[in-house]
């Protein structure tokens, strides 16, 4: 090594350092802490899974990106305390975040959160998850009716995002109370056989994401077009249907 070389190292090795140090605290890992928590009276069994995943909810018509999941059993009744870590060079500026929690039992789904908690949005992150009651447990809706809980799970041949709940649930005399995603919503539904139609729905007004506004307004032109409905009991599910007998959103029963 020449005289010049050698005197330049030390230099070297002091930018290089920093340019290492810089790269490790853009790639630093963070911590999420919250509960999981729900409001019916029900004992989970020593079998039942919690999962927790932070989301990238920015992109409109595509499924929501994983930024990272934590997984964990039940050793204890609600709340169930989280802490999910992830990669602060995997969170971009101007991107919406999101967090989504479900609980399975032996791969079936009991529940599932149905609101939106916005996490990394410069204000005060929603980090207790309060998920709802679904799958096989509860009462299926009768071939009879259009009355219950249903989450969509399509819209007009487009499927729908992932981990964006949007909701309907139908009452006896025809309330309709739900979420189409970002906004909860109530209304009138008028059932006659198997006709029906939705009376002007209202909902709130808060501003969410391109992709989750988008399904949402995809969701309330849908509900304006519908005619008529009919349950695939095979399936489980409704489907409600337009003026030419297209099927416009189909849902699984709560």
């Amino acid at each position: 090594m020449n005289f010049s070389a050698a005197r330049l190292l030390p230099t070297i090795l002091l930018v290089l350092g920093v340019v290492l140090h810089s790269a490790s605290a853009m790639a630093e890992a963070r911590t999420i802490q919250g509960n999981v928590v729900y409001r019916e009276r029900v004992a989970l069994p020593p079998a039942a899974v919690i999962e927790v995943q932070l989301v990238d909810v920015s992109l409109a018509d595509a499924p929501a990106r994983t930024i990272a999941e934590t997984r964990m059993t039940a050793d204890r009744q609600v709340p169930i305390p989280y802490e999910l870590r992830y990669d602060d060079a995997e969170i971009q500026p101007g991107h919406s975040y999101a967090l989504q929690a479900r609980i399975t039992v032996e791969d079936r789904l009991w529940f599932i959160n149905t609101t939106r908690h916005s996490v990394l949005a410069g204000g005060k992150d929603e980090t207790d998850i309060l998920v709802e009651r679904v799958g096989a447990e509860t009462q299926a809706p009768t071939v009879e009716s259009p009355v219950g809980r249903w989450l969509a799970e399509d819209i007009r041949g487009g499927g729908v995002i992932d981990n964006l709940q949007t909701v309907l649930e139908i009452g006896e005399d025809g309330a309709v109370t739900g979420s189409g995603g970002c906004n909860r919503m109530t209304g009138k539904a008028t059932v006659s056989g198997a006709d029906i139609t939705f009376g002007p729905i209202a909902s709130t007004r808060m501003a969410c994401p391109p992709a989750v506004m988008d399904q949402e307004g995809k969701f309330f032109a849908a509900l304006d077009e519908v005619r008529s409905w009919r349950i695939d009991a095979q399936r489980g599910k409704l489907e409600l249907l337009g003026q030419d007998g297209a099927v416009l959103v189909t849902l699984a029963g709560m």
